[in-house]
């Protein structure tokens, strides 16, 4: 097995990709390929005295990079050997199982979805982010931004996906309970893409609980929460800003008195376990579901220990052929009046027509 790394891609990249790729081909044994420009990179390890010799890693030259500033459609366009493109590319012609990056986010998004490509039978690929909750375990929520605007058929298939990525690489639930995001808990609630969906899951043969609201998505009463990408990618980057001031909140309390600063370090303990939780480094990054090969974007503030567990991350989707697993559950979750339906003929099926 080979992992297709954008060695490019990210705010401490080419070398903190490096030092990570080096950590997981190490403890893993598991091949990757270092995706960029040969000659920065090979001028980087020698810097830093790395080594990649006895290692399975090897270098794809790849001489352009994707900017975070710049338009994903157009980049990738305009620049077809950049290291994101090349290492999409890999996967696309087998070469490469997995494709990772750190990169600009649009830019990974648009490589799972048009270079990689969708897989059979799924129109629209979603992105997955496993927050943590109340109940020790995890809550999913799909899709946070790969699809601005939706339809009940592609949120159909996100549940399908939230399903298998709880089942078989969370491993907290065999029989995962989905929910759609809306602004009640009682049936009818919600706007129209919501009210349109609720009756096509209640059709299909998945845990389907009913409407969840945005506290559900911290309270563990949910595995998998589904919307669609716009009002996912809100709930995403709230939830992290949310985090980040509350934890520079504390920090400040804290600072304002001896007695707050003991306090503080008798806590430390719990606040370490609390970051550990929380910290999207221990978890690699969030998986692009769908796709015909396993995509796994990673933040741009990625170091050397979030690549090592994105890389590890993307190994896990491979070794548990999570894509043959989607597409046996989504024959198996989904009826066929369902599956072979088109998004107009919906309301139809719901009729009995």
């Amino acid at each position: 097995m080979y992992i297709a790394l954008d060695a490019m891609g990210g705010d401490y990249a080419p070398l903190c990709n490096i030092k990570g790729a080096i950590e997981f081909a190490k403890e893993y044994k598991i091949g990757v390929y270092l995706v960029g420009n040969e000659e920065i990179l090979k001028q980087e390890i020698k810097k830093h005295n790395l080594s990649i010799e006895n290692l399975p890693i090897e270098i794809v030259h790849a001489p352009e990079v994707i900017e975070m500033h710049e338009s994903p459609s157009i980049a990738l366009r305009k620049k077809r050997n950049s290291s994101m493109h090349i290492a999409g590319k890999l996967v696309r012609e087998g070469k490469a199982s997995a494709f990772v990056s750190a990169g600009n986010t649009g830019a990974a998004m648009s490589v799972g979805k048009f270079i990689v490509g969708a897989a059979e039978g799924i129109e629209r690929p979603g992105i997955a982010v496993a927050f943590p909750n109340k109940k020790g375990s995890r809550t999913v929520l799909i899709d946070v931004g790969a699809n601005v605007d939706s339809r009940p058929r592609h949120l159909l298939y996100f549940a399908v996906m939230g399903h298998t990525y709880v089942k078989e690489i969370l491993k907290t639930s065999d029989n995962p309970r989905v929910g759609i995001l809306s602004i009640g808990e009682e049936e009818g609630k919600g706007n129209e893409l919501v009210k349109d969906t609720y009756p096509l899951l209640k059709m299909t043969n998945l845990n389907f609980v009913g409407n969840a609201e945005g506290r559900d998505i911290f309270t563990g009463d949910f595995d998998v929460i589904v919307c669609d990408g716009f009002v996912g990618n809100v709930v995403l980057k709230t939830s992290e800003s949310l985090g980040m001031i509350i934890l520079e909140m504390i920090k400040e309390e804290v600072e304002k008195s001896l007695v707050s600063k003991i306090g503080a370090a008798l806590m430390l303990p719990a606040l370490r376990r609390f970051k550990k939780k929380a910290d999207f480094a221990e978890y690699g990054g969030a998986p692009l579901l769908g796709t015909k090969g396993t995509c796994i974007i990673t933040h741009g503030r990625a170091d050397e220990r979030a690549i090592k567990n994105a890389l590890r991350f993307a190994s896990e989707f491979v070794n548990h052929d999570f894509n043959k697993k989607l597409l046996d559950n989504i024959n198996t979750l989904l009826p066929e009046e369902l599956r072979k339906s088109k998004e107009d003929d919906l309301n139809g099926v719901l009729n009995g027509q």
